[in-house]
């Protein structure tokens, strides 16, 4: 499906479309998910339910995906606006098309998690855990499992 957003820019959840490129080099550096190898970003592309958000010139500009069952569940991931595209709406343009997308309509819980973007999520809802200490964790090293640095 594709939609148009703000300055003639258009959202399209066609994975085939996503450019792994900038996926890989923006989640690559940051902050929760350096050092990523391409390898892994392309799988987590193939099994997930992705919008990304695309110039005139069919340049991706803004990413989004859901890990999730279509059913009950669906956790937001990897939300960015490449650097020089920011400040056109585009981060919330990507996130509420992903958010309402018609495969996740009856999502009974909708997770993610960030270390600076609080007030945007709660704008759509988000809220912090009722109680934490339901949720559990395995963490693994990303240096471990990929071998890097």
């Amino acid at each position: 499906m594709r939609w148009t957003g703000p300055d003639g820019f258009e959202a399209d959840d066609s994975t085939e479309r996503v450019d792994v490129e900038v996926v890989h080099g923006f989640l690559s550096t940051s902050y929760w998910a350096e050092g990523i190898p391409r390898e892994v970003v392309e799988r987590s592309i193939a099994g997930s339910l992705n919008v990304g958000v695309y110039d005139a010139d069919g340049a991706m500009v803004a990413f989004a995906r859901t890990v999730t069952d279509r059913a009950t569940f669906a956790w937001l991931a990897d939300v960015f606006v490449v650097p020089e595209r920011r400040g056109h709406g585009l981060g919330k343009f990507v996130v509420s098309t992903l958010l309402d997308h018609p495969e996740l309509t009856g999502i009974r819980r909708f997770m993610l998690a960030t270390a600076d973007a609080h007030e945007l999520y709660r704008s759509y809802g988000f809220a912090e855990l009722e109680d934490p200490s339901r949720i559990m964790v395995i963490r693994r090293d990303a240096a471990e499992l990929y071998g890097t640095a």
